[in-house]
């Protein structure tokens, strides 16, 4: 097994909880999950988050891992300061979308329900315009390849809605394409449709989820064009 050392600053609850993220990172790799989806048999075991005062280590007990390539930061409640999205794997039951700021999870999703099963997040952003901030991954992306939207408001995850026919990773792929785009008409997400010919846009407006072509997926380079709001042939 790999290991690594960080060095932490210990910082009270109360403490964190009124401080501002600067950075995260996870660390502790492993090989203790054997699923290997992101083309290695390594995964992580510990989440450190830097605040502005210090440095935070969340550990994760043994039959779970941080099953994921990045965390991200966004500012999820318009505070002006960012939480971190992460994908939290319970070994049994598989993945869910999580939530943490200085003072660990404080939101997550289900977890999908069994083991070997993963999401694969898309991004974050205002998608509707009603001021709450929506989170958007595709549940299964080799199997289910279904988007799914759900709004962080008052601390807690909500289900907004789901499309299927999507994704944006396949198997042994080292990182996740697309992503959320506004070229002026508000956001979109960026996916692939299912069987990887296209590349998808995807809006919700008034609840409901609708997607049109954009053109056609080669490579990487198509969402890189398409997130930068360029013409695909």
């Amino acid at each position: 097994m790999i290991t690594r050392t960080i060095a932490v600053v210990a910082l009270t609850a109360t403490t964190a909880c009124a401080e501002t993220i600067v950075s995260a990172q996870y660390t502790a790799p492993t090989d203790r999950y054997a699923h290997g989806i992101l083309g290695d048999a390594i995964e992580w075991g510990a989440l450190v988050i830097t605040t502005e005062n210090g440095t935070r280590r969340f550990t994760l007990s043994q039959d779970r891992v941080f099953e994921d390539v990045a965390p991200r930061l966004v500012d999820l409640d318009n505070d002006g300061a960012p939480e971190v999205i992460v994908v939290e794997t319970l070994a049994a039951k598989g993945a869910q979308l999580a939530i943490y700021d200085a003072s660990g999870k404080i939101a997550s999703t289900p977890h999908i329900g069994r083991t070997n099963r993963w999401l694969a997040p898309i991004g974050a952003a205002d998608l509707d315009g009603d001021g709450a901030i929506e989170i958007a991954y595709v549940d299964r992306p080799h199997l289910a390849k279904t988007l799914r939207v759900w709004r962080y408001e008052s601390g807690a995850l909500t289900h907004v809605a789901d499309l299927e026919g999507l994704t944006n990773h396949r198997i042994g792929e080292t990182d996740i394409g697309g992503g959320i785009r506004d070229c002026g008409d508000g956001p979109e997400m960026i996916t692939a449709s299912s069987d990887w010919r296209n590349v998808m846009a995807t809006t919700l407006v008034d609840g409901q989820l609708s997607s049109r072509v954009l053109g056609d997926h080669v490579d990487r380079g198509s969402f890189a064009t398409a997130l930068s709001c360029s013409d695909l042939p």
